[in-house]
């Protein structure tokens, strides 16, 4: 096994398309940890990821993932990878125990007690075919799928999308359970803020295929503040010192980068800590205006 210190590593990500291009993307996801990739629908989280399992060609950059090239290490990386995508890759007439028998003939470390634990846990019958099961109990399918084969990266595009937070918190849970080694890492795309909030250790933003902000997620929530103040304020700060605000009946609400500066140089005015949301929204409203309502 490969030693590495990242277990996502892309530099320079370019794929270009008629009408959008992923633009020049890198960051880097440190093992056995849990990153967020937080984007609008469109914004080019899918892309990356297609990128990154090698679905889609690049045009430019390089992708390692736990530590090999993802082109010329290819097969190595996929039977150490594991996909959970919003929709269910398996078809309709296939059952659980089809899953099980095709999937032990493709990957080395394929665990069938394991995936049968899986099943009972997550309440799923092993003989009734895929196609008559909820969007719910096919994600947990697809997990229980990707968690039997000892993947050490689990990669997750949207994947608790449309579930509900019931379904979501036990999944979550099953996630954490799952990187209790400390050699495990889950690369989590998603536009529901708040399930990362919860889960994740880094986030990185993402808008329109351009890389917005990448970091630890605590840094980041403690870095950025909300200020609550009135139109004569927002006025009187300049433009320089905040990423843009949001003008309402009742005042402004603005978002910077530097809660320290803004808490020494703006006493006067309330600050409050961001959401994930709240910093996603502002950044990319800031992309066309720098006040808005």
């Amino acid at each position: 096994m490969t030693d590495y210190e990242n277990a996502v590593e892309i530099n320079g990500l370019t794929k270009k398309y008629d009408g959008f291009t992923l633009d020049n993307i890198s960051f880097s996801l440190p093992k056995g940890s849990i990153m967020g990739f937080v984007g609008q629908n469109g914004s080019g989280k899918t892309t990356t990821i297609r990128a990154m399992l090698n679905i889609i060609s690049r045009d430019s950059g390089s992708i390692k993932l736990l530590g090999l090239d993802n082109l010329k290490n290819e097969i190595e990386v996929k039977e150490q990878c594991a996909a959970v995508f919003d929709e269910i890759p398996f078809h309709d007439v296939l059952t659980a125990n089809n899953l099980d028998l095709i999937l032990s003939g493709i990957y080395t470390q394929w665990d069938r007690e394991r995936f049968h634990e899986y099943l009972e846990r997550f309440r799923l019958p092993a003989k009734k075919k895929i196609g008559k099961f909820s969007k719910g109990m096919k994600m947990k399918l697809q997990i229980a799928a990707a968690l039997s084969h000892d993947a050490k990266l689990l990669i997750m595009d949207e994947a608790t999308t449309g579930l509900d937070p019931v379904v979501r918190n036990e999944i979550l849970d099953i996630f954490l359970e799952y990187m209790a080694d400390g050699e495990r890492t889950i690369f989590m795309s998603s536009h529901i803020t708040t399930d990362l909030e919860k889960a994740a250790d880094s986030v990185t933003f993402i808008d329109n295929g351009r890389l917005l902000l990448t970091g630890y997620k605590d840094d980041i929530l403690d870095s950025h503040a909300m200020l609550r103040c009135t139109k004569k304020d927002l006025d009187e700060i300049p433009e320089s010192d905040y990423i843009s605000a949001r003008i309402t009946d009742f005042g402004a609400d603005v978002l910077t980068a530097d809660r320290s500066a803004a808490e020494k140089k703006y006493t006067g005015i309330l600050t409050e800590k961001p959401t994930l949301e709240d910093i996603l929204l502002w950044y990319v409203r800031s992309k066309t205006a720098k006040r808005w309502s």
